[in-house]
């Protein structure tokens, strides 16, 4: 029996929309590969999209994708993750599956202070699966699964959590793999890691779901497990990832520092993370002309450029913050503005009013950074 583990596919998750675009890409290269490999089924183990609702296109190319697994007869079986979970229960997965493009094998019933997990049963095989949760909720609940009896099938599970050996030491809500079911396969979701333990397996990313995630993994993955010669990671490597960390200590010549560091790399084709860092001795940060430089980048056919500017510092300033005011904030400000004279200084007060913007209900973090950086981004350039 040979059968695909994906998981943590996020699709509609990256604001670039280069890197949603090569996201979906590595996401249909996993499926095509099944089928060059002709397995028998695939198995999502949570986080398809990176949220309930995801944008109206991606629900449209998923579908086609999924519709053209239906048509070679290659059956998918998931679970949500904890971006697609909905407390509601309600989500687009209700929708793939509901289009008979994919089999939810989350079946559970409460009984005696155990929650009994019940099979969806595909030839020889008996698939059992309990779906992650929000802030890891689902942590919980895994002590007390127990699987109703399928006798003679392969069983496999399917999780979307923290596994403790994983991350044993962060403290954070995991589980121990001694309190789970025994089963053949433990299909799993949710870290984003290399994780292969006999029979366990994180199954994705399919592709770095943000900036961090990109420079350390660089590529995505998934899993083909064929019973008679084990299991295989398959890796995804579409675009090279190039990082380069610089160091700034002047920003009136810093622009031509990093043009002149950007020349001595070939940049077709790749995705660029510019990383800039160091203790400002002369300029402002708006003085490096980030622009031009990724003008600069682009014309050398970078496929995606990224900026990072989180570890470029201005010296630290003695900033005499008695109050001898009651606007102890504005008199902060007042100061600032006065040691730091720039015509986008008038900017501040109503810049300090969005930030004290709160997220709403049920709204994503993505989502609310949008409206969060849109407001700023009319602010400062109206």
């Amino acid at each position: 029996m040979k059968f695909a583990h994906l998981a943590d596919c996020h699709l509609g998750g990256w604001r670039y929309p280069e890197l949603q675009q090569l996201n979906f890409e590595s996401f249909k290269t996993a499926l095509e590969t099944c089928k060059k490999e002709k397995v028998e089924f695939i198995l999502i183990a949570g986080d398809l999209f990176d949220s309930p609702y995801p944008p109206i296109e991606t629900i449209k190319d998923t579908f086609n994708e999924f519709r053209k697994l239906k048509e070679l007869n290659i059956p998918v079986f998931f679970i949500a993750g904890s971006h697609d979970y909905s407390i509601s229960g309600k989500s687009f997965l209700d929708v793939l599956e509901k289009s008979g493009f994919g089999i939810n094998v989350h079946k559970a019933q409460d009984k005696d202070g155990s929650i009994i997990l019940e099979p969806t049963i595909y030839k020889n095989v008996a698939i059992y699966g309990y779906p992650g949760k929000k802030t890891g909720l689902e942590v919980y609940d895994l002590p007390k699964i127990k699987l109703q009896d399928s006798p003679g099938l392969f069983k496999i599970l399917m999780l979307h959590t923290t596994m403790k050996d994983a991350l044993p030491n962060l403290d954070i809500p995991s589980v121990e793999r001694e309190s789970l079911p025994k089963v053949d396969y433990l299909a799993l979701g949710h870290l984003h890691l290399v994780y292969e333990k006999e029979n366990a397996v994180y199954g994705g990313p399919i592709y770095p779901n943000n900036a961090s995630e990109l420079e350390d993994l660089k590529y995505g993955a998934f899993y083909i497990v064929d019973t008679n010669k084990g299991i295989k990671r398959n890796n995804i490597k579409l675009k090279d990832v190039l990082v380069l960390d610089i160091e700034v200590k002047d920003s009136l010549t810093g622009t031509e520092t990093i043009l002149e560091e950007l020349k001595k790399q070939n940049l077709k084709d790749k995705i660029l993370i510019l990383k800039l860092k160091g203790v400002l001795e002369k300029g402002k940060i708006t003085d490096i002309n980030l622009n031009k430089i990724e003008e600069f980048s682009r014309n050398q056919g970078v496929w995606c450029f990224l900026k990072n500017t989180t570890k470029l510092f201005f010296p630290i300033m003695e900033v005499d913050i008695t109050p001898h005011t009651e606007d102890f904030e504005k008199e902060i400000i007042g100061s600032f503005c006065e040691k730091n004279p720039h015509e986008l200084n008038k900017h501040i007060n109503i810049l300090f009013s969005i930030l004290d913007m709160e997220k709403k209900e049920d709204e994503t973090a993505r989502i609310f950074e949008d409206r969060l950086f849109g407001d700023s981004r009319k602010i400062l350039f109206q």
